[in-house]
């Protein structure tokens, strides 16, 4: 009998340890998703506006050490309590949400301790200001003399970032600091030259609303051209660090942001036979047009019909409507607005290599509907051959699938969706695979569909689209995994994807900093699998399936696939692939 009571007593002990081990979560999944995001958007301020969170909008950010440490262990607490409330009984979409945060908080930890791109990246600091102040004054969501308030405390708190970036980069690449000096030196164009004419504007009649713009605005000037000479003349020449990130840290990447844990080798391997396979179909479209010419010479052929610099952003416009009414007349996705976004200049402060991307309201917006659709022009300094290489990337053919890829229906009517996402975490989160993988996936597919009339000179342009992805794909792993340097990415732009060797070099170059943007064909590949899995089980038309697919949000591309095969009992039959 004493040794039955010691062993109860035992017993006992344990299930009292046990529970004091786990303990029910203090707060419900829904009060812990606002405060996660409310700490965030603290954090960053111009993106809580962005959003259209505009309760800080007179906050700039603060990148000094002392805050992004505040920060790391705010989401360190964040990941504590989210494994709690995973432990707890949750719904199925309470469940999805909790996954798809989980890999958020991994990712923003991973990016302070390991990446450490707040050490080793001045783009973050060169670009920022701009964006800051840039998300005030293009959309009307308060009147103008608000916002240019708000502009001026912005403004203000400038030059404590460029301090903040001074104490905190050590040994940066080169190629990010280059970048920075391009940024720095557009954002002294944009605050010497853009802002004053806006805010003359929106301080009417108040001339001392405009007074303190005006000296808000100079001390920005003036320390934005000093850091641009600091990252000149101070950080250029100590830039002389690694920008690859490693097999280890590349991997941890692709698990936290797109949910992808197959193993390197097979992915590179994958990608190795789409660019095979996308070659193949680029060489047989080339000799439809001209048998008697290289590959590149067909390319070539095409690109020399390109507009002038002058007339970039006007040939831009002019095409646009094109895609959208395609998508009207072949009812591939309902479209739910008639809003139009407005084609720009992308703005200075943003011109780090890329060629033309989409800036919408954010999703929680209830006032501005302003869209931008930003084509970045040559700039001034470029000789006449980079300007030259740079245009015949706008040529007829390739901008129709770029109208494709950022508007109709890719990354616009994305945008016009997310009004309908039917929870907050889905409007917040984003993961590339899925959003930039939607829009190339439509490339193909609006093609597929008859886009063009089947001209082959629109199936050889979206085909050297998807050569382009193919080739960032391979670049990327290379580059960040298996030491090629962006001179070598680049000779493999030029080779495999017929790009212009100034291109080239930005293509490759923009592998450096964003290593996992293989996303690109890894999200198209996994939607066209989960489209054929989803139809051949429902039954469901190419609409319905569009519709469904955007409808979820820019999730995690296998939550998506659990949620569009929630109750179903019967499995698809092929296989999913990983994404």
């Amino acid at each position: 009998m004493p040794r039955l009571r010691l062993l109860l007593s035992l017993m006992t002990s344990l299930l009292l340890l046990a529970t004091q081990a786990w303990s029910a979560p203090t707060r419900s999944f829904s009060d812990f998703v606002d405060a996660f995001f409310d700490a965030a958007w603290a954090y960053s301020p111009s993106e809580a506006t962005g959003t259209g969170i505009h309760r800080f909008d007179g906050q700039i950010e603060d990148r000094s050490q002392e805050a992004i440490q505040k920060r790391l262990v705010a989401l360190q607490a964040f990941k504590k309590e989210l494994e709690e409330l995973k432990a707890s009984a949750l719904t199925f979409d309470e469940a999805i949400d909790a996954q798809a945060l989980s890999g958020k908080i991994q990712g923003d930890i991973f990016e302070i301790e390991t990446l450490r791109t707040w050490e080793n990246n001045p783009m973050g600091y060169a670009g920022l200001p701009g964006s800051a102040i840039d998300v005030l004054i293009k959309r009307n969501f308060a009147p103008p003399e608000e916002r240019l308030q708000k502009v001026i405390e912005r403004l203000q708190g400038i030059p404590a970032i460029y301090r903040a970036a001074q104490a905190n980069l050590k040994n940066p690449p080169r190629a990010f600091t280059d970048l920075a000096i391009r940024m720095a030196e557009g954002s002294v164009g944009y605050f010497k030259e853009t802002l004053p004419g806006w805010a003359r504007t929106a301080a009417g009649s108040d001339k001392a609303l405009l007074a303190r713009f005006t000296a808000a605005n100079r001390g920005a000037i003036a320390a934005t051209t000093s850091f641009a000479s600091w990252l000149q003349k101070k950080l250029l020449p100590l830039s002389k660090g690694s920008f690859a990130i490693g097999a280890e840290a590349f991997a941890t990447l692709l698990k936290n942001d797109e949910m992808v844990d197959e193993p390197l080798d097979k992915l590179l391997s994958r990608g190795e036979a789409q660019l095979k396979k996308d070659a193949d179909a680029f060489l047989a479209t080339a000799r439809l047009i001209d048998p008697k010419k290289s590959p590149m010479e067909v390319m070539r052929l095409l690109s020399s019909e390109h507009p002038t610099a002058a007339d970039l952003i006007p040939s831009v416009k002019r095409t646009l409507e094109e895609a959208r009414a395609y998508l009207v007349a072949k009812d591939l996705i309902t479209i739910p607005s008639d809003v139009r976004p407005q084609v720009e200049e992308t703005p200075p402060y943003d011109r780090s290599g890329t060629f033309a991307s989409m800036d919408t309201p954010g999703p929680e917006e209830r006032k501005a509907t302003e869209a931008f659709y930003y084509v970045t022009p040559v700039e001034k300094n470029w000789t006449p051959q980079h300007q030259e290489e740079h245009l015949r990337a706008y040529n007829p053919y390739v901008v129709a699938m770029i109208n494709v890829h950022e508007a109709f229906p890719g990354h616009y009517i994305q945008f016009l969706y997310a009004p309908r996402y039917p929870t907050k975490t889905r409007r917040m989160v984003s993961s590339s695979s899925n959003a930039e993988g939607w829009a190339h996936y439509a490339e193909q597919m609006m093609v597929d569909e008859g886009f063009g009339q089947g001209h082959p000179k629109i199936r050889l342009a979206q085909l050297q689209e998807a050569l382009l992805r193919d080739c960032r794909y391979i670049v990327g792993i290379k580059m960040h995994t298996q030491g090629w340097t962006v001179e070598q990415g680049a000779q493999f732009f030029q080779e495999h994807g017929y790009q212009e060797a100034a291109n080239a070099f930005e293509e490759a170059r923009r592998g450096a900093y964003n290593p996992t943007y293989l996303y690109y064909t890894l999200g198209k590949l996994a939607i066209q699998q989960l489209r054929d899995d989803y139809r051949q089980q429902t039954g469901a038309s190419l609409k319905e399936f569009h519709d469904a697919f955007v409808g979820q949000g820019a999730l995690p591309i296998p939550l998506v696939r659990k949620i569009l095969f929630h109750g179903k009992d019967k499995k698809p039959n092929s296989q999913p692939v990983k994404s």
